[in-house]
């Protein structure tokens, strides 16, 4: 019999909420078929059978939030038989020859049956909010795998899913979605609100507040623009943050109070905010340090991308040493942020605004200004390094040939 557990899908994951089972007992399944999808704290996977067999139980209810290690479900595997099913076999042995061709239908009947439902959790999701059964929407894709594009297209096309009777789960929906004064606190909502409430009440927070002046980097966006080169500012952001994390990599570490050390983090992968329908994911650029600013953006826009669509795989949010939230296309003009526990800093980026400056030549011009704020862990940091690390990070974009001549 095999148990099909939660188990670690996420850094420091240790909890999950069943979201949805993808099979029901008695069905057969595969290795590595998707058997259950499970919201973690930042996203939401599949977990895979660990053989092929018979779907024997399932022992948790969906809405059910468990610890890692807690068995799902139970799977009878292909070797289990009984007696009775080991004379079964061999019967069929002696007629193995004249029924091969049958077989072998009946296997690619199943395997086909299998690789219709092949589908993101994402997919699955879209599918389940317009009561499409997604066994009945046919893959365009080669592998057989059905994508959102195959969902809207048999949500608007001729063919209309079979009405069926309101699963209870359907029916809990419903009456969700009925009641606009009350919104369900659980999947990653709850798991957001546990990992603030950890960091907020373990890491000794100090915000320091700073703006920068943004009108030659925006020149120089513009020239780039110009020159059919497509750079955002954010990835400019990145670049800058990470050489002022060489500066002061105290702001690039964690620290480990049971052993009493500040640990230094040799890499740079900078952790970036992502505002989704399910809340607040984070997303990471690896390895920032060794890439041209032109990949950095490529690498932003990507995982954007992948987190608004559900798409992100456990590597894309994984080793953060620091993070940073981008508010100001929404409009924010200063925050108190929450340190992404356990990095030290966090830092956000607000609104920038077109405002009268005083040049070096006592002219009063209109310059473009950023607020950002940055919260960092006072047991680790001072004030002081923090408006150091600041000032280094707003002399950079200020002056962006500068930083162009710190990357060569």
């Amino acid at each position: 019999m095999l148990e099909v557990k939660l188990h670690d899908i996420g850094e420091g994951m240790t909890e999950g909420e069943i979201l949805h089972y993808l099979v029901k007992p008695g069905d057969q399944v595969i290795a590595d078929q998707p058997l259950v999808e499970v919201q973690t704290d930042k996203m939401v996977a599949e977990l895979p059978s660990p053989g092929a067999g018979t779907v024997k139980e399932i022992v948790v209810d969906t809405g059910t939030t468990v610890q890692v290690g807690t068995t799902l479900l139970y799977i009878e595997g292909e070797g289990s038989q009984t007696a009775a099913a080991e004379e079964k076999k061999a019967a069929k042995a002696e007629t193995a020859q004249s029924a091969q061709p049958e077989a072998k239908e009946r296997k690619q009947a199943f395997i086909s049956s299998f690789n219709r439902v092949l589908a993101t959790p994402y997919t699955r999701k879209i599918a389940r909010d317009h009561n499409i059964n997604i066994e009945d929407v046919t893959p365009s894709d080669p592998s057989g795998r059905v994508t959102e594009e195959d969902v809207y297209r048999f949500l608007k096309g001729d063919q209309q899913p079979q009405k069926e009777a309101a699963s209870p789960e359907a029916t809990a929906v419903s009456a969700q979605q009925t009641t606009p004064d009350e919104i369900p606190f659980r999947g990653m909502r709850k798991q957001i609100a546990k990992k603030m409430t950890k960091s907020l009440f373990t890491i000794p927070h100090v915000t320091h507040f700073d703006e920068v002046n943004m009108t030659n980097l925006l020149k120089l966006r513009e020239e780039l623009k110009a020159a059919g080169v497509s750079v955002s500012v954010p990835a400019f952001f990145v670049k800058a943050l990470v050489i002022a994390l060489k500066d002061f990599p105290v702001f690039n570490a964690e620290l480990d109070e049971e052993n009493e050390k500040i640990l230094l983090k040799k890499d740079y992968h900078i952790g970036m905010a992502v505002d989704t329908e399910d809340g607040l994911i984070v997303p990471v650029v690896h390895d920032a340090d060794k890439k041209s600013i032109k990949t950095i953006h490529e690498d932003i826009k990507r995982l954007n991308e992948k987190a608004r669509e559900g798409k992100l795989k456990p590597a894309d949010i994984q080793n953060s040493t620091f993070t940073v939230s981008n508010v100001g296309p929404l409009g924010s003009i200063g925050a108190t942020p929450i340190i992404n526990h356990p990095e030290t800093a966090l830092i956000a980026f607000h609104k920038t605004k077109k405002v009268p400056l005083v040049n070096e030549n006592d002219e009063i011009v209109i310059g473009h200004v950023m607020t950002l704020s940055m919260s960092f862990d006072h047991r680790v940091a001072d004030g002081a390094t923090a408006v150091a690390f600041t000032n280094r990070f707003a002399s950079l974009i200020e002056q962006p040939n500068k930083l162009m001549l710190e990357m060569i």
